[in-house]
């Protein structure tokens, strides 16, 4: 799971702006309920934010 999570925060980073779990599952390969998993985890760690609904963005 770690390596997913960096693979998330990875292609999160360098898209530059927020994205949804779907469009996260698309760029790295990743099928969306791991994706799903992988944000509950970088959000209960404060992470990843959300600027607005269903999209996400890392803390920087």
């Amino acid at each position: 799971m770690d390596e997913q999570i960096a693979k998330i925060l990875q292609a999160m980073k360098e898209a530059g702006k927020p994205l949804k779990a779907g469009e996260i599952a698309d760029l790295t390969g990743i099928a969306q309920k791991d994706v799903d998993k992988a944000m509950k985890i970088l959000k209960t760690e404060a992470m990843i934010s959300s600027p607005k609904r269903c999209y996400w963005e890392p803390v920087s």
